[in-house]
This record gives structure tokens, sequence and C-alpha cells, in this order.
């Protein structure tokens, strides 16, 4: 049985967490962290675990947890793990971050989008960027993973074999991306309320969002060369999901089977990638509440350009299921081992 603690185990992720990992057969939750709740019942503050969670919170002791534990999720802010990471910890668990301060390679980079020192740059280099379908084995033999965002992942699965198969002009693409409000993460804010978001959507970040490094050094790892795009994302008034419409000029004229058989090649026997049929777009409401991630795209003749679609539920393959997945490619486990979750319809 993995031993499990999640830090930050109130938020959207880590309650997303706390729901996987109690219906999964191989894993025992030993520590819910939250700093804001400590000594306060975990099913006071979500009431949809009473009678299946009895613990009380906890503070983010990362080393007492370590004892403890086989397996750490730290589904905090930015700059929370790296200021707390060190060998001793790593030594004695996995240690599974989603949050972005391992995501990047180049600490400059991370600091001038996000603001802040890091504090623990010499874990970088070896943190491995959780996104299964493209480091399965890389992940396996891992000590600390870099959980992927929610527009990345989504983004970068959405585009990735076509830019590399060489189908796709990499200085052509802009990605245009709907969000809901649980991914600005359950923080009391003016621009989340109820009456700031009902009946609106707006455009948010533009020109800026910290996702933007993040995708271009993942697309740019397919593409062979560094990657310059425009990511544009937009909050929508819905709970949960993302959608991503992509756009890039094509390289060379290609008909529908050759680009599908693009995709084939890297998703056919993924698990939780799902090419939809030819003229089907993916929708929110097809992967709510489970790990898939629907991709599909159509080409425009008209103006030699494609369009390239994903869809998926930003809190499980954006956040908390992924981790699931990485988790258990860390510890040998059946990748889709706990996420057998079938989309919530209607």
């Amino acid at each position: 049985m993995i031993k499990a603690g999640i830090i930050g185990a109130t938020g959207y992720a880590g309650g997303e967490l706390v729901r996987i990992l109690l219906a999964h057969k191989d894993v025992e939750i030993k520590w819910y962290g939250s700093r804001s709740y400590i000594d306060k019942k975990y099913s006071s503050v979500y009431q949809n675990m009473f009678q299946l969670v009895e613990d009380v919170c906890k503070d983010d002791n990362l080393e007492a947890l370590a004892d403890q534990v086989d397996v750490i999720f730290t589904a905090t802010p930015q700059g929370f793990c790296a200021s707390l990471i060190n060998e001793k910890i790593l030594s004695k668990a996995k240690v599974i971050d989603l949050s972005a301060d391992f995501r990047i390679k180049n600490v400059k980079i991370y600091e001038e989008w996000y603001k802040i020192e890091h504090k623990a740059p010499q874990f970088i280099e070896e943190a491995v960027y959780g996104l299964p379908e493209l480091n399965r084995e890389k992940i396996k033999g891992a000590r600390l993973i870099a959980n992927p965002g929610c527009y990345p992942t989504c983004s970068t699965l959405s585009i990735y074999p076509l830019l590399k198969e060489g189908l796709i002009d990499p200085d052509t693409i802009i990605i245009d991306a709907k969000s809901g409000t649980s991914g600005a993460g359950r923080g009391a804010k003016v621009d989340n309320l109820y009456c700031e978001v009902n009946e609106n959507i707006k455009a948010y970040g533009v020109a800026g969002h910290r996702h933007t490094p993040e995708i271009e050094e993942q697309l740019g790892y397919a593409a062979g060369k560094e990657i310059l795009l425009n990511f544009t994302p937009h909050l929508v008034p819905m709970n949960r999901g993302i959608l991503i419409t992509a756009y890039a000029s094509l390289k060379k004229e290609v008909s529908y089977e050759e680009v599908k058989a693009a995709y084939d090649k890297y998703y056919e026997k993924e698990t939780f990638v799902r090419v939809l049929d030819r003229d089907v777009c993916p929708q929110t409401k097809w992967v709510e509440g489970s790990n898939y991630v629907d991709v599909n795209f159509k080409i425009d003749p008209r103006t030699h350009r494609i369009i390239m679609m994903g869809a998926m539920d930003n809190l499980v393959k954006g956040a908390a299921g992924q981790a699931v997945q990485n988790m258990n490619l860390l510890f040998g486990l059946p990748e889709n081992e706990g996420l057998q979750l079938v989309p919530m319809f209607p």
C-alpha cells in the first residue's frame, strides 16, 4: 500500500486529489495538509467527504511528512515547494509538485514570468516534466515530478504530433484558450465572484500569461527549435474545463488521412488521449470529471492553415488526475489505476 501525503489538500486541485486517491485501491492518504485549516476536520471543509474522511488537517511540515509517506503531492502556490524541498526529503519520498516551480528548465525565465526568486534551482535539472504521453520512461525513474499546468497539457497534446511530424510552421502558432473558474484556485478574488463571472466572458493575461513559456518550451522540444507563440486565455462562466483552439500554417498540402495518421502515431495506444472522429469538435462536457483529453483538427484549404482543438478537465488531467497518473508510473502500477473515471454527462 502506497502511503500518500497531500500539502494543499483543501484547494481545488488538492480536493480533487483526495477524491481520486480515496478510490485508489493501492493508496492510503496519511496526511491532509492545509495551512488555512490546521486541526480542523477535513470533512468540515469539504462536506462531501462527510463519513469518508475522519482526519483533521495538518500543517505543511514536509520533513515530518517525508518520514511517514512514500509520495508527497504539493498542490500549492508557486514558490512553496521550491522553498521547502531538499535532499533529505527527496531521499525519503517521491515528490509530485502541482505548481510551476520545476516545470521550466531556465530559472531566469521562471523568475521573469512568475516574479519570484527560485529557492531551489539545484533541483530544476533533475525534475521530470510529468506529461506521461511524452515522458513516460523518464517519469518512472524520477524522484521529483513537475506536474504540468492545465493550459500547457491541453495545448501541448493538441499540437505536438503535427509539430513533431513537421506538418506545421512553428513560427505561426496561435493558441486561443478557455477555462472554467476553478483554474484560478479557491482563494477569494473579486474577479472570480459570481456576479463578476456569471453571464460574462473575458480574456486575461493577454500577451503575458505565465503558462506561455511552459507551452513554448514543451512545443520547442517537438519542433527542435525555440518557439515564440501567441497564447490568449479566457475565463468562462463554468466550474471546470479547458478548451483549446490553436491555429498554424501548414508546411505543405495535406489530406485528412495524413494528419489523422500523425495523431494516431502518437496517441493510438494512449489511454487518456482520444482522437475524435472526423468533423467532431471537442467539448468540455465530454471530458468533465475524467482524465481524458479529447483532440481533433480541421484543415482549412482556403487559408492553408490547420485548426487544432483540445478539451479536458483542468482539475483532473490538468492537475490531480495527471498527478495520480504520474504516481502510478513512479510505483510501477497500471497507468490508469484509480483513474477509470467516466466523464460526467449531462
